[in-house]
């Protein structure tokens, strides 16, 4: 994202780098639903100004000032929290990791709670943002799209913490939000922070193209808010509505990418893929945070790439072997998921493996994302991470058919298949009832999904997130952990106006 987004924008880096330094000062308040940020017209007057003003609220999808936070690798990550939550992955270092595994989190357990405060700012500042955009004479066209990115995601935001924590009120009054003595107000009912999120799309919708790329690759588009859209719509279990979403979707030439390990390359730079909706644009030399560290994270120390590429390896994530044994072993998919990996080559050059599962790994290991290339870092990578994909889409249609009809359609199998042929699989077996059918797409969606950041919703849809703690041994897999815990903070410092998540008091 840097390294398009930013360098068209390079006179108005200093006003990207202004605002993005406002939320992270704004994050250090109090984190309570409203935190001021002053007036900043007099930054935000021009169209420069407006783009970079846009530009900085895209840094959320990377965590903002996190290290390796948002939709990338690290601790607060929305990837790794869905995976060390459930049932794709446990984490060999122990600790804290323990605790996801066995959703043992509490009011004071930073890791879960942090994105709750990292996440307002970014809702409050966004309203300010539009309200200084509308005010600036610009072109008619890109102001109103810079208006819609911002509702997209602003919507995206809102939708990450309503779905972790809860019901949130959104800021959308930008006096409101600059208003540092603006009244705490309760959390409101979950219809009301649902119809806030479904109009932020909407409205992107109405006004987004169906897609960016080149140097606007990792925009908000058409396409990304309706996926986004429609997920809400199946947390929501409006069915109906995700169909319509996903067939919209069907409209904007996105399709099945041929080789599933591309997905995952510098093969899809700048928007080359037919299947990725959304993606973090990732540089391997521009620091820390748009960056790829994934296989640092999850390879093995002695792993050694057969491509020569020396690669930083930390050995922490795995992916169970109870989970692992779940894939046809004829997948393709599994090249990315290692039961056997390369610890370097004989004398006449043959790679040699070992097996991780007879040496005592924890699981297997999820390696995912292809080295990069260029090897300007061992363990900063520029291979982008996807956010939203077509093959996503297609899954979420087949479930949201079989829902809506009380069981599968042929149309609803022609979904599936598409994603399975890609990986060298056949055809799902004809006469399914609703409950079979859906027990082959939640093992499809693992199969297919695994590391990018859905499992935990897709459990918690299906009323299986705490359960499958509990079959893992959990002591703390009461039902409610389906919400994180708001941090003790902000309930304390709102004087209890701000409720905390049922089971935490």
């Amino acid at each position: 994202m840097k390294n398009y987004r930013y360098t068209k924008l390079t006179k108005s880096l200093f006003l990207t780098c202004l605002f993005g330094g406002s939320l992270l000062l704004g994050s250090c308040e109090k984190g309570l639903d409203q935190v001021s940020y002053g007036d900043l017209n007099s930054v935000v007057k021009t169209a420069e100004g407006a783009g970079g003003a846009v530009s900085s609220t895209y840094s959320g999808l990377a965590g903002g000032g996190d290290w390796q936070g948002g939709w990338t690798s690290g601790t607060y990550a929305w990837r790794t929290q869905s995976m060390m939550t459930t049932d794709e992955g446990v984490c060999a270092w122990g600790g804290n990791w323990g605790n996801l595994r066995n959703l043992n989190y509490n009011p004071d357990f930073d890791w879960i709670t942090h994105n709750y405060t990292r996440y307002l700012p970014y809702i409050s500042r966004i309203a300010i943002t539009i309200d200084d955009v509308q005010g600036i004479t610009m072109d008619e066209n890109l102001k109103k799209r810079y208006i819609a990115e911002l509702k997209a995601l602003r919507a995206h935001y809102s939708q990450l913490l309503y779905f972790a924590y809860g019901p949130l009120n959104i800021v959308t009054d930008a006096k409101i939000a600059a208003n540092p003595d603006a009244p705490i107000l309760p959390r409101p009912a979950s219809s009301v922070t649902v119809a806030q999120i479904e109009k932020d799309y909407q409205d992107a919708i109405a006004v987004l193209p169906g897609k960016f790329t080149g140097v606007d690759y990792g925009r908000f588009s058409k396409a990304a808010a309706l996926t986004g859209l429609m997920k809400l719509y199946m947390h929501e279990k409006e069915w109906a509505k995700a169909v319509a979403a996903g067939n919209e979707i069907k409209k904007l030439g996105y399709g099945i990418q041929g080789n599933y390990e591309d997905l995952f390359s510098v093969a899809n730079k700048g928007g080359a893929s037919t299947e990725i909706i959304l993606a973090i644009v990732c540089t391997p030399t521009g620091g820390d945070q748009y960056t790829n560290m994934w296989l640092a994270h999850s390879l093995p120390s002695d792993y050694k790439d057969p491509s020569d590429i020396s690669l930083t390896a930390w050995g922490g994530y795995k992916m169970p072997w109870k989970t692992y044994d779940k894939f046809d072993q004829t997948d393709k998919r599994l090249k990315r998921l290692l039961s056997k990996y390369p610890i370097g080559k004989d004398a006449n050059g043959n790679v040699l493996y070992k097996d991780a599962r007879a040496a005592g790994d924890l699981g297997a290991v999820p390696m995912k994302f292809a080295p990069d290339p260029s090897k300007a870092n061992a363990q900063n990578s520029g291979v982008d991470f996807p956010i939203y994909r077509y093959a996503d889409v297609l899954l979420m249609l087949a479930e949201s058919i079989n829902e809506v009809n009380n069981g599968p359609t042929q149309e609803a199998y022609d979904y599936v298949y598409e994603v399975r042929q890609r990986a060298g699989l056949g055809k799902l077996a004809p006469g399914l009832n609703k409950s079979q059918f859906l027990e082959k797409i939640q093992d499809e969606r693992l199969f297919e999904l695994w590391a990018e950041g859905w499992r935990r919703d897709d459990l918690i849809r299906w009323n299986m997130y705490t359960q499958r703690a509990a079959n893992d041994g959990s002591t703390t897999a009461d039902s409610y952990r389906v919400l994180y815990p708001l941090p003790r903070t902000v309930v304390n410092q709102s004087n209890n106006i701000i409720k905390q998540n049922f089971g935490y008091n």
